[in-house]
């Protein structure tokens, strides 16, 4: 079992920044691909960045160049540093855990983004 607590939401004006963090315990040798993802209110949930073990990268187009997923497996942390804010990035923001066997998310951080 992997649990996942995000931290770091809040609100913040367009063209601002903010960071996020997820730490994840228990099983945690067992992760490969940690990610982001967000949702909307009437939007499907959207993967926004992926990170492998390795820390190999990808990322929605939508957030391509303004977003940054980083990891640190010491500690058993990612982390989403989100610049050039837009209304359109307020959601929920989920952090997943992939393993072989299953997937795990944590609850959720609210990012909200408005003047």
């Amino acid at each position: 079992q992997v649990r996942l607590v995000e931290d770091g939401g809040g609100l913040v004006q367009p063209g601002g920044s903010l960071r996020l963090s997820c730490a994840a315990s228990g099983s945690t040798f067992d992760i490969y691909n940690m990610a982001w993802y967000r949702q909307a209110p009437g939007n499907k949930r959207e993967l926004i960045a992926i990170i492998s073990r390795a820390s190999t990268t990808n990322y929605a187009d939508s957030v391509k160049g303004r977003f940054t997923i980083s990891r640190d497996n010491a500690k058993n942390m990612i982390y989403l540093e989100m610049n050039s804010l837009k209304p359109e990035d307020t959601a929920v923001y989920s952090c997943w855990a992939g393993t072989i066997r299953d997937q795990y998310w944590g609850q959720g951080t609210q990012v909200t983004v408005s003047s």
